[in-house]
């Protein structure tokens, strides 16, 4: 019995290793039903049927996002088109020993770590035209599957409650309901939350980048936005990114960059960010430094997108469950 036992449990973390991509799917796919679940419900109240009501809600997202896409798309690719052209520019004042980036570059071999990230297999960015092109086969292929799940899960997550809620004992039923609909009530405000804040840091770059003339704005905006999504690291990251595009420009621009990225972070931590956010999400900075940090590791991006509400959702199962009992002892 102790061997099967064993045998079993080898072949279920084998099973769920082999499974791991499309795991992560789901969970994301989840993720995401959970968080548009309280603008479905808000149209099912008014009395929208609610395939009516997921129809509405999905539709309008994804028309925002098409917007969006057909809005940038065009600019995109003429600024990567200029970017592409004045690429030799760059690469020589990368290789003037009279330049301050030239020296960094004598320093540090900035030139011959990009040389082998772009064309080492192992450093994770694919060469030549075949490989680019899976690459984006599989992101437009995951991309459909998750939002194929979201649309489903949104329409069983009643059903998919209910059933969750009869494998708990009476005793503890209403506990769990209680739990885990604030929950999905933090995860629901973290989601809604991201993006807006996401939102804002894309238009308020883009304005500064056309004050000053930083080049390629769209594409660094549309930059910052995305990275932003990850919390506590994407907007130093995008900020970084920004600051030596503004360098090309000028060194005052560059500093100036620099001074709006320290204001806008304390701005986004300080005032957007608790407005936002409300008291749907609370995390302490420590845990989210951490929780991010565990999640970028374990599943990368998507991990560190859904470690703070996992993590606030934990907190609240320790605080709610654990300690009582701890204190009970």
């Amino acid at each position: 019995m102790g061997a099967a036992g064993v045998a079993l449990t080898g072949g279920l973390v084998a099973l769920i290793v082999s499974a791991r991509n499309v795991l992560v799917l789901i969970g994301l796919a989840l993720f995401l039903a959970v968080g548009l679940e309280p603008a479905v419900a808000s149209l099912v109240r008014r009395g929208v049927p609610r395939w009516a009501a997921i129809a509405a809600v999905c539709g309008g997202l994804l028309a925002v996002v098409g917007g969006v896409v057909a809005a940038a798309v065009p600019p995109l690719i003429a600024q990567v088109g200029a970017f592409r052209a004045h690429a030799p520019t760059y690469l020589k004042v990368l290789t003037d020993h009279n330049s301050l980036v030239g020296r960094l570059n004598d320093r540090f071999h900035l030139q011959q770590s990009l040389e082998q990230a772009l064309t080492s297999r192992s450093g994770g960015i694919v060469g030549g035209v075949f490989g680019a092109g899976v690459v984006v086969v599989n992101a437009v292929a995951s991309t459909g599957v998750v939002v194929v799940l979201t649309v489903y899960l949104l329409g069983s997550l009643p059903e998919l409650r209910t059933g969750f809620h009869r494998l708990i004992p009476r005793s503890r039923r209403s506990r769990v309901i209680r739990l885990g609909d604030e929950i999905a009530a933090r995860v629901s405000g973290y989601v809604l939350g991201n993006l807006a804040t996401s939102l804002v840091a894309a238009i308020l770059t883009y304005i500064w980048l056309l004050i000053f003339k930083v080049p390629y704005p769209l594409l660094l905006s549309v930059l910052v936005g995305l990275l932003d999504l990850i919390p506590t690291v994407g907007s130093t990251i995008a900020g970084v990114v920004v600051c030596l595009a503004a360098w090309t420009v000028s060194l005052p621009v560059a500093l100036g960059t620099v001074g709006y990225f320290v204001v806008y972070r304390l701005f986004e931590d300080y005032l957007l960010s608790p407005r936002i956010f409300s008291r749907a999400v609370q995390v302490s900075p420590l845990a989210t430094i951490v929780a991010v940090l565990l999640g970028g590791t374990l599943l990368g991006i998507i991990g560190a997108l859904v470690a703070i509400p996992i993590a606030a959702a934990v907190q609240l199962i320790v605080r709610e469950v654990a300690l009582p009992r701890l204190d009970e002892c």
